[in-house]
Formats: C-alpha cells, sequence, structure tokens
C-alpha cells in the first residue's frame, strides 16, 4: 500500500483557494481572514497534514541537525561527550545525528559522507585509531561544512578543537607513581597516529626526565588497539619478561584494568608490587578491587564545548559570516587517587 503525504496543494485543491494562500492561512498571516484560516487549519488537522520540515530549513540555509562521530558508544568516556553534546543542542533547538566508526576508518569515512549528504549544519568529529588520512574531513570542510573536534584529531589549521591537556595528565599521573616509590614504570601506549597517544608519551617522559630517571625504550610497550584484553596481554608478557617493573601509567583505564588482572593472575599485589594508574576515569575504575587510580577527563563539559563551538559556527555561516578558522579550547584534566596507585608506606605518612 502506498501512502502520500498531504501538501499545501492538496488541501488548497480541496478548498478552492491558492497554495500561497493555504501557506499564509497556516502562518496566521493577518492577511487572510478568520474563516479562511479555520476552514485550512480544520482540513490540514483531518488529513493529518505535516510541514515538509527538511524543505523549510533548507529555505532557511539550515537544517538545525549536527552530525557526531564517536569511536565507540560503550566507551565510558565519550559516553559522557555525547550527553553534553546533546545538552547544548537541545537547548539550543538542535537535533543530533549520532554515527559510531567502531575504530574504523572506512566507516568513519563513510559517516562523514552520509553526514554531509544528510545535509548537517555540521559535525563533530572524534578519529577512529585507523585514520591516518584525512582527505575526507578536509573535501567537507573545503565544502563550508563546520567541523569541531574532540578529544582525537590532527593538526588542520581550518578547523576547530576541543581537547583535553593530555600532556600535563600524563606527566602528574607518572609524577604521582614516583612519589609513591616507584622507579621503573612501563607506560602502555595507545595507537601510535593518535595526538593524544604521542602526548601522553611525552608526559610520561617528561615526567622521568625532570625526576632524574632513565627513558628506557623496553619500558614504552606498544598497545595499539587500546582494549582490555591487550592490556592484559601485553602485561602477561612483560611480567613473564626480564623486565623488572614497579609501576604502570596506562594510557586508558581498560587496558589499565587489563594490567590489573595479569598481575594478580601472576600472585603479585598491587600496588605494593606494582602501583598502576589509567587515564578516562571509567565509573567501573571506582569498583575494581583495589580501585583504580586515574586521570579524569571531564568528558561532559567536552561536549558541551564542542556543541556550543559548532552551534556558533553554523550561526555565522547562516550570516554569511563563517570563515573555517582554527580554534582550540583546551581543557583541564584530575588526578583522582585510589588505591591501585596508593602504596602501604605512603599510607602510613
Amino acid at each position: 500500500m502506498k501512502f502520500n503525504q498531504v501538501t499545501i496543494k492538496d488541501i488548497a485543491r480541496e478548498l478552492n483557494i491558492s497554495p500561497s494562500t493555504v501557506s499564509r492561512a497556516l502562518k496566521d498571516h493577518p492577511d487572510i481572514s478568520v474563516d479562511t484560516k479555520k476552514a485550512v487549519n480544520a482540513l490540514a488537522d483531518k488529513l493529518n497534514y505535516q510541514p515538509n520540515i527538511v524543505a523549510l530549513n533548507l529555505r532557511q540555509k539550515k537544517t538545525n541537525t549536527i552530525g557526531v562521530i564517536i569511536p565507540e558508544v560503550v566507551h565510558f568516556f565519550f559516553s559522557t561527550v555525547i550527553s553534553g553534546i546533546e545538552d547544548v543542542a537541545y537547548q539550543a533547538g538542535y537535533n543530533v545525528i549520532l554515527a559510531q566508526s567502531n575504530e574504523s576508518y572506512s566507516r568513519e569515512v563513510a559517516h562523514v559522507k552520509a553526514l554531509f549528504n544528510s545535509r548537517v549544519d555540521g559535525m563533530l568529529l572524534s578519529l577512529s585509531r585507523e585514520t591516518t588520512n584525512f582527505d575526507h574531513v578536509e573535501s567537507i570542510i573545503s565544502k563550508g561544512v563546520p567541523i569541531v573536534f574532540y578529544d582525537r584529531m590532527y593538526n588542520s589549521p581550518t578547523s576547530s578543537k576541543v581537547i583535553v591537556d593530555d600532556y600535563a595528565g600524563a606527566k602528574e599521573a607518572v609524577n604521582h607513581l614516583i612519589a609513591q616509590g616507584c622507579k621503573n614504570i612501563a607506560h602502555l601506549v595507545g595507537a601510535p597516529n593518535l595526538i593524544i597517544s604521542i602526548e601522553r608519551l611525552r608526559g610520561y617522559k617528561d615526567a622521568l626526565k625532570e625526576n632524574n630517571l632513565p627513558v628506557r625504550d623496553e619500558y614504552i610497550i606498544a598497545c595499539d588497539s587500546g582494549t582490555f584484553e591487550e592490556g592484559k596481554k601485553i602485561t602477561e608478557k612483560v611480567l613473564a619478561s626480564k623486565l623488572k617493573i614497579d609501576g604502570i601509567f596506562s594510557n586508558n583505564d581498560p587496558m589499565a584494568m587489563g594490567a590489573m588482572l595479569a598481575i594478580k593472575e601472576k600472585g603479585l599485589k598491587i600496588p605494593d608490587d606494582i602501583a598502576i594508574i589509567g587515564f578516562s576515569n571509567w565509573f567501573i575504575g571506582e569498583l575494581m578491587e583495589p580501585s583504580l587510580s586515574t586521570i579524569d577527563q571531564p568528558g561532559f563539559e567536552m561536549g558541551q564545548e564542542a556543541a556550543r563551538l559548532l552551534i556558533r559556527q553554523i550561526e555565522l555561516k547562516v550570516k554569511d559570516q563563517y570563515e573555517p578558522v582554527e580554534e582550540i579550547k583546551v581543557l583541564r584534566t584530575r588526578l583522582i587517587i585510589r588505591n591501585s596507585s596508593l602504596r602501604k608506606q605512603a599510607k602510613k605518612k
């Protein structure tokens, strides 16, 4: 069965008046008589007439819709970012279309194209772990569509970013481990192409150098997938090797949790034998035994700031005042000390 949407022309034909009269009557135009307005609105209700929002928005130069591409919906940090985005978008009268790259470059490319074809007013994007080519993003920017990166980005001079100070957060995490007496600290590194991984590694190295501890390549261990399973597997290999570690700084909380399980299964104690700290502040970290120390990222605030920045650019575009330039908002991280890094001798002090 075929269903056709009722249009203004259908109402006009039924009442034997012009489509323009129907349109003005629906908008309560003062030039249209009260009787005509009543007749038009009554028939519109009877026929369940719905205005063509897409056509209306296109005439107004925007669709009041923003697209959001997220690496993983199940990632606790990103879920808080989404909440922040929707909080601001809803209040500003914008709808949100959410797409998940699932850490896949090809999916990310497909989603960017799909959102563009859906005529979203702008996009919020956090890059996948696989993304090293940015032609798909540059193509959209060149078409005048505002794009704001959040958390994961690349150094584009024509797009804005909302990020956390990954370098400072990592440095604070490693300084904390050193203050707890750790001298042989391993770093589980994230995807090497992501700037967040590069900055966290830089913070790790500088903290060691400033405390007169050596930076040893064998203690810098790649965990490209960033998963719980890889964190566990890599830590098992480290514990079976000749490396004598007494601390671990993990690029994210899931890898840190995997490392904790490997350490426990080896019969070692956390933090007495090996202290550990993660990054992201997953809520489940507080439920671990021992509870996981971490660096908190303000995900909700990041989502809010990114949405505000994008909507401001969209509004400027409607006024023909938008120019694609780089604007960077850097948010502060916060050290959260729990039992996984707080050693007994430190507790006694």
